[in-house]
């Protein structure tokens, strides 16, 4: 188990697959409701339950390429998971240019299509990005580096999220219509972000990988296991209420700007002012961790953006500039627990080692992605529905329900998630820093010892042939003289 310190380059390239990722992912989080509602013309339930569907199907996806990925007998020189983030890469970007496709299909063909095509993008998302969250296990055992590769990678997810939220509309916005101008602009971001995913399999590298031979049953073993992990459970409840929290502030933000602010192009600044919030988590994340532990600072940060949130539904929400103010604030503390949120999978992935004697990190990712998919497929059908509830009419001067409705959606539902999503990881979680530096110990000697066994074996099988060869010898010296 190799424990050497990251290079800045290293960590700069692995931050640039979710980049990548973030480019084509964000994009269609963003804008692909906005989307299905105002150009494809499907109806907002369609649309919010064509991501809820998809969601499910995608978290599915994810667990069976997990568990793919760690049934590989044979593991080239390129490594476990980095071949996935190259041969997925263009098959992504192309089925992410097909969502922004208008067919000229009537409205049951046109939500047939929509859901065809975002399940497809699903599916080849999850090829590519199941390995590459794997990658970070076997790049490093160091805690201090791990966060900081969960920081490289929050943060280009938040410049992948800035990009998409700034450039997109402006950029639809430069061509005749918005259906030439979607499929414009997705297409220069899916390219953009094939280049950057390229660049992160060139600047990797994987440095702890268990060449230990797969037995028939280890697959069913492993998912076993992570069923009775208690860390791995609790942080996937944690996952679902904080990470749904955030895609259902994502879903629901451009028509709050739209409706309620009355200034749609806020998200261009919203998104800018999102991005420069992460820097602090950035720089003081690892610091942070060292002092107080991972868990402190999760449970720290969803207070705040707790606290933010509920200000901003009850004071400042429909003013602008007040707004801005408190919804920056809520971000950078949301910078803080996503950036230690990928760490803990890390060290979930450990402690299931030492459990079942089998190294997973294939089937822990996915299955982390899993709950993540759950989180985003709710997230993403609960705009729809309360549009829909609330009587939403594309295009038109919104009723006060419906204002009252998009409010509470973007405030209040993400911040009474979050604050139980606070008490059950506080109660439940007890991997500790100090807990996984054991557990790495623990491996590590276990390690040392099966060398051991390994080395005396191979000793105690040369002793013997030796004998026996001397004993052939012997034997030739013997019947040499009657031959």
């Amino acid at each position: 188990m190799k424990s050497e310190k990251l290079k800045m380059g290293e960590k700069v390239a692995y931050g640039l697959g979710d980049l990548g990722n973030g480019l084509m992912f964000q994009f269609a989080q963003l804008f692909l409701l906005k989307f299905y509602t105002d150009v494809l013309q499907i109806p907002a339930y369609w649309g919010g339950l064509i991501f809820l569907i998809a969601k499910f199907f995608d978290a599915f996806v994810d667990t069976s390429v997990g568990a793919f990925v760690d049934s590989r007998k044979h593991i080239s020189k390129r490594g476990k998971f980095r071949p996935y983030i190259l041969y997925g890469l263009l098959f992504l970007g192309i089925a992410t240019v097909a969502c922004f496709i208008t067919p000229n299909f009537s409205e049951t063909g046109r939500i047939v299509y929509a859901f065809v095509t975002y399940n497809i993008m699903g599916f080849f998302y999850s090829v590519v990005n199941i390995p590459y969250g794997s990658l970070a296990a076997a790049m490093t055992m160091d805690s201090g580096d791990r966060t900081s590769l969960a920081a490289a990678r929050n943060l280009t997810g938040q410049m992948a999220a800035l990009l998409t939220g700034a450039v997109v509309i402006p950029m639809v916005a430069i061509f005749a219509t918005p259906k030439i101008g979607y499929i414009s602009t997705v297409a220069l971001f899916a390219a953009a972000g094939v280049i950057s995913q390229i660049l992160c399999y060139t600047g990797t590298h994987e440095r702890i990988i268990d060449h230990t031979p797969r037995k028939k049953g280890d697959g069913v073993k492993s998912i076993k296991g992570l069923l009775t992990n208690r860390p791995f459970i609790i942080l996937s409840i944690f996952t679902i209420l904080s990470v749904g929290s955030m895609f259902l502030k994502m879903g629901i933000q451009l028509y709050y700007f739209q409706y309620v602010l009355g200034q749609v192009g806020l998200v261009s600044l919203v998104s800018l002012l999102s991005a420069l919030s992460i820097i602090p988590a950035v720089i003081f994340a690892t610091p942070l961790v060292k002092k107080i532990g991972k868990k402190n600072v999760a449970i720290y940060a969803t207070i705040g953006f707790i606290i933010a949130e509920l200000v901003n539904f009850f004071v400042t929400g429909r003013q602008v500039v007040p707004y801005l103010v408190v919804n920056t604030i809520s971000y950078m503390f949301l910078g803080f627990s996503g950036t230690v949120a990928f760490a803990f999978v890390n060290d979930v992935i450990e402690y299931g080692q030492l459990q079942t004697g089998i190294r997973s990190e294939g089937i822990i990712y996915s299955g982390y992605s899993f709950v993540r998919k759950i989180a985003q497929g709710v997230a993403g059908f609960i705009p729809g529905l309360a549009l829909t509830m609330t009587g939403y009419v594309a295009n038109q001067q919104q009723s006060a329900s419906t204002i009252s409705g998009i409010s509470a959606v973007y405030f209040l539902i993400p911040a009474i998630a979050s604050a139980i999503s606070c008490l059950v990881f506080y109660f439940g979680y007890d991997l500790t820093d100090e807990k996984h530096d054991a557990i790495v110990k623990e491996l590590e000697e276990q390690k040392a010892v099966q060398k051991m066994d390994e080395e005396s074996d191979n000793s105690e099988g040369n002793v013997i042939l030796g004998s026996l060869e001397a004993e052939t010898t012997d034997a030739g010296v013997i019947n040499h003289p009657q031959g």
